[in-house]
C-alpha cells in the first residue's frame, strides 16, 4: 500500500526521468516501448515530474494511460522545479494550481494520483502554508494525495511528521543506507510510504561500469558529478565515480545464481522494512523487464546483507553518510 494514498502498488515501479531528459537520447518510440514493457512485466507505479524534458515524460506517460486505461496504474508526478528562481517563496498555492493544472493536461487526467514536492528548498518543509496549500489542492480535486521528494534525512523526518503527507521519496540503495536509521522506522510508524529513488546509484549498482566507461554529453552522469546542475546526490548517489566502480565490483560478487547485480541491488531495497517501492529507470525495454523481475528474487540471506553492509562501511560511508 502506497502510504496514506490507500493505493496498492508493486514493489518495483518505473522511474520515468530517462524518458524526459538528462540520460542521453531516448526516442518517443523507445520510451513508449519501455513503458509497455514495464506494465507487461507487472509494474503498476510510474514516477515522473513536470520538469523531465519540460513535460515530455508526463506526456509519454499520458499516452500510456490513454492506451491502457485498465492497467491499474498509479502515477506519481512532482512539482516545484519549474520555479525560476527556485526559492522557498515560489512554493505558493497559485503556483501549485498552475503546476498541477499543467501536469493534469500533460497526463490527460482530471485528478493526479500523487503529487510530490520536487526537492524544494529545505525551509519549504517547515512552513504550515505549504501543507495548507496542498490540502487545498486535494479539496479542489486537482490531486488525490500528496507527498514529498527530499534530499536529506532531516527533510524526510519533517515531512513524515505532517498528518496528510502520504509518501516520501528519498535516495536509498546499497550505497545510501542512512535512511535505514531513522526515516524508515518513522515512516512505518506514521503509515507514510517510502519510494526509493536512485536505487541503482545511476547504474553503478549494475556492476557493468569501469574506469573507462563514458556517458553522453547530455547525460547527467557526465555533467553533474560535482553537483554542477543539481544536487550531487542524484548522480551516482554522490559517491565519487572511481570509488563507486570499485565498490560495485565487490557488490557484484554476492549476486545470486541466475540473477543480475541490478536485481540484487533492487532486492536489497525491497527487503528493507518500511520501503513501499523502488523506482529504477530504464533506457531499454529489457531493462524494465529485468528490473521488475527483481521482485521475484528470494529475500537476501543474512550473510549477503552483512557482506553488503561491510562494503558500505569500508568503501562508501565516509563519502556520503554525513552529507545527506
Amino acid at each position: 500500500m502506497l502510504g496514506r494514498t490507500g493505493r496498492p502498488v508493486g514493489v518495483i515501479g518505473l522511474g520515468c526521468w530517462q524518458l524526459g531528459a538528462d540520460w542521453g537520447e531516448v526516442s518517443e518510440e523507445q520510451a513508449l516501448a519501455i513503458l509497455d514493457a514495464a506494465v507487461d512485466a507487472g509494474v503498476t507505479l510510474l514516477d515522473t515530474a513536470d520538469v523531465y524534458g519540460d513535460g515530455r515524460s508526463e506526456r509519454l506517460v499520458g499516452q500510456l494511460l490513454a492506451k491502457r486505461p485498465d492497467a491499474g496504474l498509479t502515477v506519481a508526478t512532482k512539482m516545484g522545479r519549474r520555479a525560476d528562481p527556485h526559492v522557498a517563496d515560489a512554493y505558493t498555492l497559485d503556483a501549485f494550481r498552475a503546476w498541477t493544472d499543467r501536469s493534469r493536461e500533460n497526463l490527460g487526467v482530471d485528478t493526479l494520483d500523487l503529487v510530490q514536492l520536487h526537492c524544494p528548498p529545505t525551509e519549504v518543509f517547515g512552513r504550515d502554508a505549504t501543507y495548507e496549500a496542498l490540502d487545498t489542492l486535494v479539496a479542489e480535486g486537482r490531486i488525490a494525495a500528496y507527498g514529498v521528494s527530499v534530499e536529506t534525512v532531516d527533510e524526510a523526518l519533517q515531512a513524515i511528521a505532517r498528518p496528510n503527507v502520504a509518501s516520501v521519496q528519498i535516495i536509498l540503495n546499497i550505497f545510501r543506507r542512512k535512511p535505514l536509521e531513522e526515516v524508515l522506522p518513522a515512516a512505518a510508524e506514521a503509515g507514510v510510504g517510502i519510494l526509493a529513488r536512485v536505487p541503482l546509484a545511476s547504474g553503478l549498482l549494475t556492476g557493468k561500469f569501469d574506469a573507462a566507461t563514458t556517458f553522453a554529453a547530455d547525460d547527467h552522469r557526465t555533467y553533474n558529478r560535482g553537483g554542477e546542475a543539481f544536487d550531487q546526490g542524484e548522480t551516482f548517489s554522490g559517491v565519487p565515480y572511481e570509488v563507486g566502480v570499485a565498490a560495485a565490483q565487490e557488490v557484484a560478487r554476492f549476486t545470486p545464481d541466475r540473477a543480475t547485480t541490478a536485481q540484487l541491488a533492487l532486492r536489497w531495497i525491497v527487503d528493507q522494512p518500511g520501503v513501499t517501492a523502488a523506482i529504477p529507470g530504464a533506457s531499454r525495454p529489457e531493462q524494465a523487464r529485468n528490473n521488475a523481475a527483481a521482485a521475484d528474487l528470494a529475500p537476501l540471506t543474512a550473510e549477503q546483507l552483512d557482506a553488503l553492509e561491510r562494503v558500505y562501511d569500508e568503501r562508501i560511508r565516509e563519502h556520503v553518510h554525513g552529507r545527506w
